[in-house]
């Protein structure tokens, strides 16, 4: 059935240049999905059992009913980009952040436990976005409408991370599977569609580049995929001599909060990339840093917020939640702890969780 599944998936690829990078295994998502499975079905790993009990089920979080009219999200601060956030904006985006938190439920719930009741719930949430066309009714050429932008791509990252190991459930509905596909597939292109050619960007353009990434790999969409290859790459050669990126070192008080911000788009995009055999995370900028450099500069701002300080004189605000610490599960468990300063392991030390990225990342990153 999947077979049949990616086939169809193939004719919405884009026809690639020879030397550019391919989707070359469409059931690979972020993780092994039976592999992680077998590994989450036995273990005896105190902290997978905690997170395992602390999932979300699908099943039990109300149905979320895709959003009427176009999109329109208020600007995130009141003023400018940074400061007080604007309370409008918040209420705008409530039921994105239903749809988000349950599609990954379900999908979490499948990768824990195998049910295909859930898996089958959160594609059913999926489908009735699909069916009203939502995340493409906005126009991010309107300044005054640049947040539904933003919200378009938290969202299909989103939907595009579940997605990717919905597709491994063979008892799920192929012709809905084949709808959800072709409306996130045409999601993704309208998103980064808006974006002006050579521009680098700041952490948007990293969702965007996750966003493209993930739903390239589940559609077969070479050129998706590539745009996140090339995104990643630019985001790398970004880095200064410290493993900051300068554009989020502009965010005064919440300068490292967007460091970390912008790490967690990335290596998730990493992630997928490695399953395709493109090794993102030994790439190195021609000043030799890697994603490593702008994991550990952040872990070491945490500690000491002074580092912060060559960029601006702002004190830095010190609420990291768990979503700050949840991409880094990923890199920890490829590479190990190595380097990592102590402070981050103990906040990795208990399940961590972001829907953006897939919801429980010590779930998915689990090997």
């Amino acid at each position: 059935m999947l077979a049949r599944f990616i086939a169809i998936a193939l004719l919405l690829s884009t026809a690639a240049f020879a030397d550019a990078q391919h989707v070359t295994a469409h059931k690979a998502s972020v993780v092994d999905v039976p592999a992680t499975q077998a590994l989450l079905a036995d273990t005896k790993d105190p902290l997978l059992h905690v997170a395992i009990k602390s999932l979300h089920s699908c099943l039990a979080l109300s149905f979320v009913p895709a959003p009427t009219g176009p999109m329109f999200i208020p600007h995130h601060y009141l003023n400018g980009s940074h400061g007080p956030t604007n309370p409008a904006e918040a209420k705008a985006t409530v039921e994105y952040g239903k749809f988000e938190n349950r599609i990954t439920a379900g999908m979490n719930q499948y990768l824990a436990t195998g049910s295909d009741a859930e898996a089958k719930c959160a594609l059913d949430q999926l489908d009735a976005w699909a069916k009203g066309d939502e995340l493409m009714k906005y126009d991010a050429h309107d300044k005054d409408n640049t947040q539904s932008w933003y919200q378009a791509e938290w969202t299909l990252c989103s939907a595009g991370v579940t997605l990717s190991v919905l597709a491994n459930d063979t008892k799920l509905d192929l012709p809905e599977l084949q709808r959800v596909a072709l409306w996130l597939d045409t999601a993704a292109h309208r998103l980064i569609s808006f974006e002006k050619p050579g521009e680098l960007g700041n952490n948007h353009h990293y969702w965007r580049a996750l966003a493209a990434t993930s739903i390239g790999v589940v559609c077969s969409d070479d050129k998706l995929f590539q745009y996140g290859v090339d995104v990643y790459h630019q985001a790398i050669e970004q880095l200064d001599k410290n493993g900051a990126f300068p554009l989020e070192m502009e965010r005064h008080e919440r300068a490292n909060h967007y460091q970390t911000f912008a790490l967690q788009p990335l290596v998730l995009v990493a992630e997928f990339a490695t399953r395709q055999n493109v090794p993102l995370y030994t790439y190195q900028s021609k000043s030799g840093k890697t994603l490593r450099d702008a994991i550990l500069f952040f872990a070491h701002a945490v500690d000491d917020p002074s580092l912060i300080k060559q960029y601006t004189p702002d004190e830095q605000l010190k609420d990291y939640g768990g979503d700050a610490y949840a991409p880094f599960t990923f890199f920890v468990a490829r590479f190990g702890t190595d380097g990592i300063p102590s402070s981050m392991q103990k906040a990795m030390s208990k399940p961590l969780f972001a829907t953006r990225i897939g919801g429980s990342t010590t779930l998915l990153a689990t090997k």
